[in-house]
């Protein structure tokens, strides 16, 4: 995977890119994708890419009881908080502050990228993802992303494939 712009400078944050030389994913012909305009946003991510909306990985720090929890959601959907409760037996889901995403993850929001975090958290993956060959995820900055199939990403990220998105009746 290459981690370098043309230019010779960083393209993935300096973590993210030894998380990809220990799960060996350097190795293979994808390369991570910085852009000048951000991509902090699924659908800034999208838009720059060119690609659909669903196709974004979407790693959404939450905390369960006061524990931090990675979910991660394709970018057209919504986190449903009750599913995500029920998925881990908590009794209170709620979206992470973003100094508690950058404790348990090393990252700010906008570039949290599906693994190489800095503390080991529980991975949650809605299965949305698995209906594209390929999504793209942040690479540890709000500027730049990766493609993955989504049986590798999940399993990379050691996540529990769940169904914890938002269903709109």
């Amino acid at each position: 995977m290459t981690t370098t712009d043309a230019d010779g400078s960083q393209a993935a944050h300096p973590r993210f890119a030894e998380a990809l030389r220990e799960l060996g994913l350097d190795e293979l012909n994808t390369e991570v994708r910085r852009f000048p305009d951000a991509t902090r946003t699924a659908a800034e991510a999208a838009a720059a890419i060119g690609c659909e909306l669903s196709q974004i990985c979407k790693s959404l720090i939450f905390a369960a009881d006061g524990v931090p929890v990675l979910v991660l959601m394709d970018g057209a959907s919504r986190v449903d908080l009750e599913r995500v409760r029920a998925e881990l037996g908590a009794d209170n889901v709620t979206r992470a502050k973003a100094d508690v995403v950058r404790e348990a993850t090393g990252y700010a929001i906008g570039g949290v990228p599906p693994f190489g975090h800095r503390t080991r958290t529980r991975v949650l993956a809605d299965r949305s993802l698995l209906t594209h060959d390929v999504v793209w995820a942040a690479a540890g900055d709000p500027h730049a992303v990766f493609p993955l199939q989504p049986k590798d990403l999940i399993a990379h990220a050691g996540a529990t494939l769940v169904d914890v998105r938002e269903h709109t009746s």
